[in-house]
Parts: C-alpha cells; structure tokens; sequence
C-alpha cells in the first residue's frame, strides 16, 4: 500500500509517524508526505488566500492541491479530504480502505480548501466526529493509524487486528492480566478455567451486553443483522 499526505504543516505529521503503529510499517506500506508549498508559485510560495465573497478565515488554494497530485504521476484508488461535513469514519470504512493499494490524504486547514479542489479531485470525503479541529493533520493520523494497523503483517499478532472492538459491530470484552487476584479484586474464573468454548462464550455474551448499556446505537444495528 501507498499513502500520500498533502498538508500546509508537514512537520506535525513527520513526528506523529514515529510513533505507534505508523513506525512499524516497512516495507508493508509507504507514507509519504508532501509540503503544499513546495507546490506553490510565486516567491512566496502562498498557499491559501481571503475568500470571494468576504467573511472570516484564508482558505487552501487550488494550484498547490492540483500541482501536487498531478506529480505522483499515476491515480489513486481514492482521493481523500478530511472534513466535518464528510462520510463518518468507522471500522468498516477503515476495513475498506485498508484493501486499496494507494490512497492520497489532503488534510485542509485554515477555513478549508476552495471547492473546485473538492468538486474535481476529491473521490471520498470523510469526517472523524462531529466536531471542528484547527485542520485535518490529526484526522488523517487518525485514519492512518486505523487503515494500517489491518495491513498484514503491520501488526505483530494479527488476529488483534481482528478481534478489535466494532469488527463485527461489537464492543470488545473486558481484558485481564496477570496477577489472577489483586487487592481483592479477582478476574472472572472463567477466564481461568482453560476452556476455550466457554471463554468465547462468555465474551460473546459480555460484548453484547456492554454494547446495549454502552453504546444502543450499535446494538440496534447489530440486532438488526442478527
């Protein structure tokens, strides 16, 4: 898999790679990261600018954007903005989005990117919650680290991927470690007892029941396709 990122504050992604599961993936995936402003005309290599129209904030321009796509020299399975008004973001789509081969990233910033960006370029656009960030740096880390995570091979166990919460509409089940008994506090024996069967059972029936007290959203969609 490939991924490109294109972004006005390339810095912020370079440090997040190195964390987490973004370091780990080798040769599985390439991350690239593009500077908007190597793609900028002019001395000052501008990348935003006041809106038509009036009103508050700078917005993305279109050249930077079209520069920069037109130079990887080949086309995406997707072209993603990040954005409050885009599809929401969850495991499924993560699932999806984890079989392309190679996805571009554009992270907005300011008061966003000018529309003809999202009329003519853009193949998806996708929201992480109903809220609104200073730009789109932290969605796209947050998808990165989602998508490659289920990449064979990133992982080191790669039934964790597997097993995560919400794969199968799920919550997940409660996890316990060693000590077996700690200040009073003991993990479920049958967790202890070696019986594969029942801790499967007993974990499919805990995910259930914390997806109906936490999350009845879910549960109504999961009940829906059971």
């Amino acid at each position: 898999m490939r991924i490109d990122l294109l972004t006005a504050h390339p810095n912020q992604l370079r440090k997040a790679l190195d964390l987490t599961v973004l370091r780990r993936t080798g040769e599985k995936c390439k991350v690239r990261i593009h500077d908007l402003r190597l793609y900028a005309a002019g001395e000052h290599r501008q990348i935003d600018d006041y809106p038509y129209g009036g009103g508050a904030g700078m917005v993305l321009k279109p050249e930077p954007i079209f520069t920069c796509i037109e130079t990887l020299n080949r086309v995406p399975d997707e072209i993603i903005y990040l954005s409050p008004d885009g599809e929401p973001f969850n495991q499924a789509l993560a699932n999806r989005l984890s079989l392309k081969n190679h996805l571009v990233l554009l992270a907005g910033h300011y008061k966003g990117v000018d529309h003809r960006v999202r009329e003519t370029l853009i193949t998806r656009e996708i929201s992480i919650g109903d809220y609104v960030l200073s730009g789109g740096e932290l969605p796209a880390l947050l998808i990165l680290d989602a998508v490659l995570r289920l990449v064979p091979k990133v992982l080191g166990d790669s039934q964790s991927a597997l097993d995560d919460s919400f794969q199968d509409g799920l919550l997940g089940a409660p996890a316990y470690t060693r000590p077996a008994s700690f200040r009073g506090l003991r993990v479920p024996e049958v967790l202890l007892s070696g019986n594969h069967n029942k801790i499967a059972e007993w974990r499919d029936e805990i995910r259930q029941q914390r997806t109906r007290e936490r999350r009845p959203d879910l549960w109504q969609q999961y009940a829906a396709q059971v």
